[in-house]
C-alpha cells in the first residue's frame, strides 16, 4: 500500500499554536497549482508510480481555499502520473469554507473524508487560538455534512487550553457527539517555540495547565468519546469499529509514501534501503522550480532507527507491535533488559505482551512516549 500526500500551504491567517509551513498570499494558488501538478509529473515513469496508490491526503495549510478548477486538475495529474485506485481521498477542511455547495462539489471529484479543525465551540478558546472561523460556523458545517450526506469526516478538538476546565471540554465533546461523527482526533496543545502561542509562553504572559490538569482533560476526552461510541485506537484518534484513518496507518506501519509540495515528506522503503526526505519550505523557490532542487534533506534510515521508530508509533496505537515483525522486518531482538523491562511494567498494568505482541493498556498509552524512550533505553 502506498499513499500520497500533498501539502497546501496557504491560510487566511495564522492560528496562534501551528508551527506547519503555510502563506497567507491567496494570490499565489493559482500559480501554485501549476508549480504542484509539474512537480507531480516529474515523477511518471519512475519506481514511485508502480505501486497502486491506496489513499490521498490533502493537508496544509487550509486545502478547502483551493476551487473545483484547481482540484480537479491536481487530481488529473495524480490519476495520469500514478497507478491510483484509492480507498480513502482525504482533504482537510475549515469550518468557514464548508456550504452545501462545496461538499457537493467534493463527492464530484471523488474526495470521500473530510478532516475538520473544529477545536472548541468555545468562541472565546477560538479567539485565543486565533481561528478563521466561529462557533456558528463550525455548526454550520456540522449542519452541511450531515444535509448532504458526505461519505465520512474527522473533526479536530484540542484540548489542554490555558483557562479550559473540563466543563468546557466535556460540553465541547457533548456538542459535537451531537452530529455523530464517524473519527474525532483529539489533540493536546503544544506550546511550539516559534509560535505566537511559543512567544506569549516565553514571555511569561500565558501559562500552560499543569500536566495533571492536561491529564484529567485526557480521560475527559476518552470516557465522553467512548460513551459515544468512539473507541480510542492510537493515542490522538478515535473511531467507530471500521472507520479508522487509512492515510495515518502509512505513517504509523512504514508503508511508502510520497509527499508534494513545500515542506512536504516522503517515505520510501525498497528491498534494499529504507529512504526518507523532504522539500524545502520555501514556497518562492518551490515556484520558481518545482521538479528541480526542490528536496532539502534526505537520508537512508538503518534498520536498527527503523525499528526503533516502528515501537515508538506503534506503542502509540491499541495494536502495539509483534515481536515477530521486530524479527523479520527489522531484524531487529528485544533485548533481556527490555524484555525484563517489559515483564516490570506489566506487574504495573501499563503494557501488556500477550503472543509476543507488545501493547499499551489504557493507563500506558497516557505516558506511552515516556514509557517508549524508556524501554529503547535498556540495551
Amino acid at each position: 500500500m502506498t499513499g500520497i500526500y500533498i501539502h497546501i500551504p496557504f491560510c487566511k491567517q495564522a492560528c496562534s499554536y501551528c508551527d506547519f509551513y503555510f502563506s497567507t498570499r491567496k494570490q499565489l494558488i493559482a500559480p501554485f497549482v501549476k508549480a504542484l501538478i509539474i512537480e507531480i509529473e516529474s515523477y511518471r515513469d519512475t519506481p514511485f508510480t508502480k505501486n497502486p496508490v491506496k489513499t490521498i491526503y490533502l493537508g496544509g495549510g487550509t486545502p478547502s481555499l483551493l476551487n473545483e478548477q484547481h482540484l480537479a486538475s491536481i487530481f488529473e495529474a495524480l490519476h495520469s502520473v500514478f497507478d491510483t485506485d484509492p480507498e480513502e481521498v482525504t482533504i482537510e477542511v475549515n469550518p468557514d469554507d464548508v456550504s452545501d455547495e462545496y461538499l457537493k462539489m467534493l463527492i464530484r471529484l471523488d474526495v470521500d473524508r473530510l478532516s475538520m479543525g473544529i477545536q472548541s465551540f468555545q468562541q472565546e478558546l477560538l479567539t485565543f487560538m486565533h481561528r478563521a472561523h466561529s462557533r456558528e460556523e463550525a455548526l454550520k458545517a456540522l449542519e452541511s455534512i450531515q444535509k448532504t450526506g458526505f461519505p465520512a469526516f474527522t473533526a479536530d478538538l484540542i484540548y489542554g487550553n490555558p483557562g479550559q476546565s473540563v466543563q468546557m471540554l466535556e460540553k465541547d465533546i457533548q456538542q459535537l457527539l451531537l452530529f455523530d461523527p464517524p473519527h474525532v482526533s483529539a489533540y493536546s496543545l503544544t506550546v511550539e517555540p516559534k509560535t505566537r502561542l511559543g512567544k506569549q509562553v516565553e514571555l511569561g504572559r500565558i501559562r500552560p495547565p499543569d500536566d495533571e490538569v492536561v491529564a484529567e482533560h485526557f480521560d475527559c476526552v476518552e470516557s465522553n468519546l467512548r460513551d459515544g461510541g468512539l473507541q480510542r485506537y492510537e493515542v490522538s484518534n478515535f473511531a467507530k469499529s471500521g472507520r479508522e484513518a487509512h492515510h495515518n496507518s502509512n505513517y504509523w506501519n512504514h508503508r511508502n509514501y510520497i509527499g508534494f509540495g513545500p515542506s512536504a515528506h516522503s517515505f520510501w522503503w525498497d528491498n534494499t534501503a529504507a529512504r526518507r526526505w523532504n522539500n524545502r519550505a520555501d514556497l518562492k523557490k518551490y515556484l520558481a522550480s518545482p521538479a528541480a532542487d526542490v528536496v532539502e534533506e534526505s537520508e537512508i534510515i538503518p534498520l536498527h532507527s527503523l525499528a526503533e521508530e516502528r515501537l515508538f508509533l506503534g506503542l502509540r496505537t491499541i495494536w502495539g507491535v509483534s515481536e515477530t515483525e521486530l524479527k523479520d522486518r527489522y531484524q531487529y531482538e528485544l533485548s533481556d533488559l527490555q524484555l525484563e523491562w517489559i515483564h516490570q511494567q506489566t506487574g504495573r498494568g501499563v503494557v501488556t505482551f500477550d503472543d509476543k505482541i507488545l501493547k499499551m493498556t489504557g493507563t500506558g498509552l497516557k505516558i506511552s512516549d515516556l514509557l517508549v524512550v524508556d524501554l529503547l533505553s535498556k540495551k
